[in-house]
């Protein structure tokens, strides 16, 4: 645990050390509102309906701003309650399920594009790189636009090493059985100051699964943000696998809970969650845990952008 923070709190400092080299040619996010992004862009937009480009696990509609880099830090503990948890782990503190450092830019105001690496929760895979597209085609607006509406395509690979085990995932027989694909489209809707909803329908195709298990899943995502104060929501979160539970019998859905903070530059998202795993392709079909077990575990995101060369 204490190496972990270290290791966190190092990155921020050589992040910000970095950075600050480049102060005459780059705009901190703390300057936002003085961006006005893409020339042309309509002042009748409805703003703020989600803070960040995700929402707790899965993607928001939000896109970054033309020329912004940013930097995202993921985090998960173990348990908290349950066989796995509770003050024998520090309540899931000496554990790590998963961790993701990944880098974000937006190329317009509406189309960026990222890439990470995570370390994988060995359910079943390791050593994970991801990369993503995401494009937002509708706006919601005052008057007109009534939604918002993005689509993002994501891919990932693992380069663990495969295991011998000829019956387990991992064993790997072609290159190709390392990949995984997800395509989303997230319809949003903010109903006043406070109050943001979403739809998320979602594929996702796996490359080699095991006998118990199907290669390409659908599921159904929604999630509510509740603004308590402008810097300040509250977050639910949920995915529904549309699957036969007789073949997919050990897998569960994934549900959220957050708080997000956002505050000098930095997008703070603290949450509980039965799902280990980052990314559509993971916590998708690979979570297993359920709450009602104390398989919830603590995490946290935060995210540093900058726009670069305005």
């Amino acid at each position: 645990m204490t190496k972990t923070l270290l290791f966190v709190c190092t990155l921020f400092v050589i992040n910000n050390h970095v950075f600050s080299q480049y102060e005459s040619d780059t705009t901190a996010i703390d300057d936002i509102d003085s961006y006005t992004g893409e020339e042309g862009e309509s002042n009748d937009l409805i703003e703020g309906t989600f803070n960040s480009t995700r929402v707790i696990n899965g993607h928001s509609t939000e896109t970054l701003d033309k020329k912004m880099l940013e930097f995202r830090v993921e985090h998960r503990f173990g348990d908290m309650a349950g066989d796995q948890g509770g003050a024998q782990q520090m309540y899931g503190f000496d554990n790590v399920a998963d961790i993701r450092l990944a880098f974000e830019y937006g190329i317009t105001d509406h189309l960026m594009i990222g890439i990470g690496r995570s370390k994988g929760t060995g359910a079943p895979y390791r050593s994970l790189m991801d990369g993503f597209t995401k494009y937002k085609l509708l706006s919601q607006k005052k008057t007109g636009m009534p939604i918002s509406l993005s689509i993002q395509g994501s891919t990932s690979y693992t380069y663990m090493k495969k295991i011998e085990d000829v019956s387990q995932i991992a064993h790997f027989p072609e290159w190709q059985h390392r990949l995984a694909y997800s395509l989303q489209m997230s319809i949003a809707k903010k109903l006043g100051d406070r109050l943001s909803l979403l739809l998320a329908p979602s594929i996702v195709h796996r490359n080699y699964v095991g006998l118990d298990d199907v290669n390409t899943l659908f599921a159904m995502g929604g999630a509510a943000r509740f603004a308590i104060k402008p810097t300040m929501s509250l977050i639910v979160e949920y995915y529904h696998v549309l699957a036969d539970q007789d073949i997919r019998s050990l897998n569960t859905n994934s549900l959220g809970f957050a708080i997000e903070f956002e505050t000098f530059g930095h997008v703070f998202t603290i949450n509980l969650t039965n799902s280990k795993g980052f990314g559509e392709t993971q916590f998708i079909p690979y979570t297993y845990e359920k709450w009602s077990k104390g398989q919830y575990r603590l995490g946290f995101t935060i995210g540093r952008g900058y726009i670069i060369g305005h």
